[in-house]
C-alpha cells in the first residue's frame, strides 16, 4: 500500500524531466518509506536498483558490477566484476541513455562504512564523466548524521555535486489515516498517536481489529509482536552507547523534558554529558528541543524542552521498555490493563496538541488564516501555557489555541480560560491582536458554538484534523 507522497513524486518527476545529469540525495529514518518511494517512482522507467548490505566491500562491488553490466547485456559472465569501484562507476556512462536511466544506490551509508573512499571515487567519476551524461543518479541512506556529514556536508567530497535533496518525513495525520479507512476518525487518530507516520509501522496494524487489539498483538507480545523489539534493534544498530541513550529517551517519554530533569532521571552522568547525548539524538531527528513560539532566537533560549518526535518511540519508551521483564514473564494483559489503558488519554493528549499545531500550519499553508505566521508551536512561561500558537512578529498578530482530549463537550469556560492566557501572552510580548481556536475530542456545547460563531472563534474536532489533507503531502 503506497500512500500519497505526491510532492516527493513530483520533485523526482521534475528532475527526471530535465535535460542534464541529476544527482539526487534522498535520506531519512529507517521505516519512513524511502525505498518504496523510489520503487513507485522508477516502476515505469529503466532503472538499476542497487541495495547495499553489510557484506564485504569486494562482495558489494561484485554485486553492483553484475547489475551495471546486466543493464545493457543479456548474459553476464560467471564471476564477473569490475576490478575497482572507479571502473564500475565509469561503466555507468556507457549504459543506454534513451530512455533516460535511473541509477539508485540504496543504503549508500553501508557502502561508505565498508569503503570510506567511495564518495571520493564517485565524485571523481561524476566530475570527469557522469555529469556529462543524461542519467539520473539517486543516493539514498538511513543514517541521517552520516548522510549529512559524508554526502551533504561542506567538507564531503560530493559537496556541490547534488542537484537536489530531500529529507523524507513521516506521514502526517491525514495521510496516515488513509491506512485505516474503516476506522472512525477517533480511532484513526489514536493509531497515529501510537504509531506515528512511519508507513512500515502503519502497515503492521490491521483495520480488521480495533486499535487496542493491534497494540496487544503487534507491540506488546514479545513472541509474535513485529514491533515489540523494533526500536531496540534500530537504535542499537545506529548508536555506540545504546544503554545511555535508552535511559535518556525513557526519561523524556515519562515526562522529564528539561535538561536537569533528564539528567537526574536518566542517571547517565553530568548535565554536560547528557547535553552531548541530546545533541546526537537531535542530529538523528529522534528528538526536538522545543522553545516557546515567540522566541526570536530559539537556539539561545533558556526555555527549551525536549520531546520525542516519533510517536511510536514515545509509546515504546513510555510503556514497553520500562516493563520489559514483565512482558517476558507473560504479563502482557496485566501491563496493558493496569498501566497502559488508564494512561492512554494522557498519552494521546500530547499527540492531539501536536496534531492541532500541524493543522494550524496546514491552515496557514492553504491561505486560511488572516495573517502569515512566522512560527507555529506552543507557548509557555511561569504564568500560562498555550497549547497552540501561530505568531507573526511582523504583523504583531497571533492565533492561540487550546486542546482538550476529553470525552465531554467543551463549554464556554474553556474559551474564557484561553482568553485569560491570551492576555498574559499579550502583556509579555509585542502581540496586540489575537485570534482564537479550540480543538476538541468530542465537540462543543451549543452555548460555546453560538458564542464562537458570534466572535469568529475556530472550533475543530478530531474529525477535522484527521480529514484535512495536508497541502505539503506528508510530514
Amino acid at each position: 500500500m503506497f500512500i500519497n507522497r505526491q510532492v516527493e513524486l513530483d520533485q523526482l518527476s521534475q528532475l527526471y524531466g530535465s535535460d542534464r545529469a541529476e544527482l539526487f540525495i534522498l535520506y531519512g529514518r529507517r521505516r519512513v518509506g524511502k525505498t518504496e518511494l523510489l520503487r513507485a517512482f522508477s516502476a515505469d522507467k529503466p532503472y538499476l536498483f542497487f541495495i547495499a548490505t553489510l557484506s564485504s566491500d569486494a562482495e558489494q562491488l561484485a554485486t553492483f558490477s553484475r547489475q551495471v553490466y546486466g543493464f545493457s547485456h543479456s548474459d553476464i559472465p560467471e564471476g564477473f566484476t569490475y576490478p575497482t569501484w572507479e571502473g564500475a562507476f565509469r561503466a555507468l556512462a556507457e549504459v543506454p541513455m534513451g530512455p533516460r536511466p535511473i541509477i539508485i544506490l540504496d543504503e549508500f551509508t553501508y557502502l561508505i562504512s565498508g569503503n570510506k573512499a567511495i564518495p571520493s571515487i564517485l565524485q571523481k567519476v561524476w566530475d570527469e564523466k557522469l555529469k556529462n551524461t543524461h542519467l539520473m543518479m539517486v543516493l539514498c541512506g538511513s543514517y541521517i548524521g552520516m548522510m549529512e556529514t559524508e554526502v551533504l556536508g561542506y567538507r564531503a567530497p560530493l559537496y556541490g555535486r547534488r542537484t537536489a535533496s530531500n529529507l523524507l518525513q513521516p506521514l502526517d495525520l491525514p495521510n496516515a489515516a488513509l491506512f485505516f479507512s474503516r476506522y472512525t476518525p477517533e480511532d484513526q487518530f489514536l493509531t497515529w498517536a501510537v504509531l506515528g507516520g512511519m508507513p512500515y509501522y502503519l502497515r503492521t496494524f490491521s483495520q480488521n481489529q480495533d486499535v487496542y487489539a493491534n497494540i496487544r498483538q503487534h507491540i506488546l507480545d514479545p513472541h509474535t509482536g513485529a514491533l515489540f523489539n523494533e526500536p531496540k534493534l534500530l537504535l542499537m544498530e545506529e548508536l555506540r552507547e545504546p544503554r545511555n541513550y535508552f535511559s535518556i529517551l525513557r526519561a523524556i517519554a515519562q515526562g522529564r523534558t528539561r535538561l536537569n530533569e533528564i539528567t537526574q532521571a536518566s542517571g547517565v552522568g553530568t548535565v554536560n554529558s547528557v547535553a552531548r547525548y541530546l545533541d546526537i539524538l537531535q542530529q538523528m531527528h529522534l528528538i526536538t528541543r522545543r522553545v516557546p513560539a515567540t522566541e526570536k532566537q530559539p537556539e539561545k533560549s533558556k526555555k527549551g524542552l525536549y520531546q520525542i518526535d516519533d510517536h511510536f518511540l514515545r509509546f515504546w519508551f513510555r510503556y514497553v521498555h520500562p516493563n520489559q521483564s514483565q512482558f517476558d514473564l507473560g504479563l502482557k494483559d496485566a501491563i496493558f490493563e493496569e498501566r497502559i489503558l488508564p494512561d492512554m488519554d494522557h498519552f494521546a493528549a500530547t499527540a492531539f496538541e501536536m496534531a492541532a499545531q500541524g493543522f494550524v500550519a496546514y491552515l496557514a499553508q492553504s491561505g486560511q488564516l488572516t495573517f502569515l505566521p512566522e512560527r507555529v508551536g506552543a507557548w509557555w512561561d511561569r504564568d500560562a501555557e498555550i497549547d497552540v500558537l501561530a505568531v507573526s512578529h511582523t504583523e504583531q498578530t497571533a492565533l492561540v489555541g487550546e486542546c482538550k482530549w476529553s470525552k465531554k463537550a467543551l463549554g464556554t469556560n474553556i474559551l474564557d480560560d484561553l482568553k485569560s492566557k491570551a492576555q498574559v501572552l499579550m502583556q509579555k510580548t509585542e502581540i496586540n491582536k489575537v485570534h482564537f481556536a479550540l480543538f476538541a475530542r468530542s465537540g462543543f456545547t451549543p452555548a460555546l458554538e453560538a458564542l464562537a460563531k458570534a466572535e469568529g472563534v475556530g472550533l475543530y474536532t478530531v474529525d477535522a484534523l484527521v480529514e484535512s489533507l495536508s497541502v505539503v503531502g506528508s510530514g
